[in-house]
């Protein structure tokens, strides 16, 4: 996940700086210097790193801190402030036209960033908070990138303009917004070419529709992956152009992190979404706070509860939270517990968000929960429970030594796979039977959560 080395490495920092009960000059002088050197590994811009350092050095020297009562946690307050401060402090909303208004988007970005399926993931957020959008593609040179953008709108439920690829981008966009002001569409999302580089032909013509019609909004896709090489585009595009904002791609597969550090600092143009997985949820807004609450292995768990409210099916949670509650939870349930995971973007990225989780993977304590090795696990549990009858799914208790023979023989696994399965399940369910201790029933304050240590 993004930031995991960072985290890591920061983690390292502020343990040693909560471990001293008062700190000298030098003592902070050092933990700057680690943080200084974790930065420019996670790839973060020189420049940025350098004005950081410096901002928090000033105030970490300061005397209320010194003398605080406890100086580490002042100055892991002001990392976390100072972190805030360079992407952009604020959430940063897409400005939208008042009213019914039609509000033009124009997305830009290099090829491969994933400025198309981004674009239609983007039009799926609108979709959700009531707008009528309508995608206009306007890439007419890289073969199949209209048929691609119809899929993934498709996708979305969301309707795809095209007068095919030999008309001008700009007659494209100029015909799209009549098409939109007709049909009552009060959103039109420009998916423009890209290039593998910059060049003054893609320049020229993202300044020919700015030409042609009304851009309200020019938003820039990056890919998260190329680093510096982001940030470089992000500002070159910002000179040429313009921009409004920009959309960081592929965080999820970047475990340095440093173009969603830079951006904001460098071209002074706010980041609006981040990437972090192929599906429509998987396109998060931006939070600073967030972000910086991530990095410093706080948790999100913000983000975390707004994924669950979008993705998750809500009666399901609830009967399951009362099966869990009885002790009744059977294979069925432990089926959709799975598939209510998966949605959630996986084990891995659950825990990414909950506090001091942040950065365990990289030290060797937590594996990849999401590994292909573990994938394929979660696959062969889900054959075992299929080859199960409904009754011994409904009814753990049913299985006996000759219906395990018969559901390892269904799944085509060994015996002692099947075996081991049950054996975690009833584990579960048994911890289950405990839960309402925990949370405050049976000699627990009520309402108060227990930990059973």
């Amino acid at each position: 996940m993004a930031f995991d080395s960072l985290t890591e490495k920061l983690q390292n920092v502020f343990r040693n700086l909560r471990s001293k009960g008062r700190l000298t000059e030098d003592d902070v002088k050092t933990a700057l210097r680690e943080v200084r050197m974790a930065l420019l590994e996670a790839d973060v811009n020189f420049k940025v790193v350098k004005g950081f350092i410096k901002d928090v050095q000033e105030r970490a020297v300061g005397q209320d801190v010194m003398n605080g009562l406890n100086p580490g946690q002042m100055v892991i307050k002001i990392v976390n402030e100072e972190l805030i401060k360079l992407m952009g402090s604020e959430t940063t909303e897409i400005k939208l036209q008042p009213g019914s208004a039609v509000t033009v988007i124009m997305m830009a970005g290099l090829q491969g960033a994933g400025k198309t399926t981004t674009t239609a993931k983007l039009a799926g957020k609108f979709k959700l908070k009531g707008k009528k959008p309508l995608l206009v593609a306007c890439d007419v040179y890289r073969p199949a990138a209209i048929k691609q953008l119809q899929i993934n709108g498709e996708k979305q439920g969301v309707e795809v303009f095209s007068m095919g690829d030999k008309a001008r981008p700009a007659d494209i966009a100029k015909a799209a917004l009549k098409h939109a002001e007709k049909n009552g569409n009060n959103l039109v999302i420009l998916d423009t070419a890209g290039r593998l580089h910059i060049d003054e032909d893609m320049m020229a013509e993202l300044q020919e529709i700015k030409d042609a019609v009304e851009v309200h909004q020019t938003i820039l896709v990056v890919d998260a992956m190329t680093g510096q090489d982001a940030v470089n585009v992000a500002g070159s595009f910002n000179e040429k152009i313009g921009i409004d904002g920009v959309i960081v791609t592929k965080l999820d597969g970047d475990t340095r992190g440093g173009a969603a550090l830079s951006i904001k600092a460098v071209t002074g143009r706010p980041i609006l979404y981040v990437g972090m997985g192929e599906k429509l949820s998987d396109l998060e807004q931006f939070y600073p706070d967030r972000m910086a609450s991530r990095i410093l292995g706080m948790g999100d768990v913000l983000s975390l509860i707004e994924k669950a409210g979008a993705e998750l099916d809500e009666e399901k949670a609830m009967q399951m939270a009362d099966k869990m509650k009885k002790a009744q939870f059977d294979f069925d349930d432990y089926l959709v517990s799975m598939e209510q995971m998966r949605k959630m973007g996986g084990l891995s990225g659950i825990m990414s968000m909950l506090p001091g989780m942040g950065g365990l993977g990289t030290r060797g304590k937590m594996p990849d929960l999401d590994s292909e090795e573990n994938e394929k696990r979660m696959a062969r549990m889900e054959a075992m429970i299929h080859s199960m009858t409904p009754e011994e799914r409904q009814n753990p208790d049913l299985l006996n030594p000759s219906r395990k023979h018969r559901i390892a023989r269904g799944a085509g696994v060994d015996i002692a796979e099947v075996n081991r399965m049950v054996k975690q399940f009833n584990e579960s369910r048994k911890m289950m039977k405990k839960l309402p201790g925990m949370m405050g029933g049976r000699g627990g304050k009520k309402g108060k959560f227990r930990l059973p240590f």
